[in-house]
This record gives C-alpha cells, structure tokens and sequence, in this order.
C-alpha cells in the first residue's frame, strides 16, 4: 500500500484499514509462531503499512491542531 493511496481516504477508512491490519498482524504472529506461516515477508509488509497508517493520521492530527 502507497502513501499516496492512504492519504486519499477519509479518517473512518483509516481506523478501519488500520483495525483490519491489527487483526492480521495478530494471526501472522499465531501462524509464525506455530510454524505454520509461508509467507514471511508479509509479516513486514503489514508493519509497514501500519506504520505509514499511523504517520498519516498523526500528520492529520497535527495539522488539525495546528488550524486552531
């Protein structure tokens, strides 16, 4: 997932996105630990992507706060 995908979504997406990404984070992590998991890359992706999630909504919060 780019930035660029995440920045056009609203607020509600992203906690959404992110909610969903969580769960996934959390079954990678039962599949890695009972050596069940193929795709391990994954595992980074979804930080990755949690983290870029988090970055934009703390830039949008910031810039709310900013505005006031």
């Amino acid at each position: 997932m780019k930035a660029v995908d995440i920045r056009t979504k609203s607020a509600d997406e992203l906690n959404d996105q992110l909610l969903q990404l969580k769960k996934e984070q959390f079954n990678l992590r039962f599949q890695k630990a009972s050596g069940q998991l193929e795709n391990t890359a994954r595992v980074n992706t979804v930080r990755r992507d949690i983290a870029r999630i988090k970055t934009i909504i703390g830039e949008r919060a910031r810039s709310a706060d900013a505005g006031k």
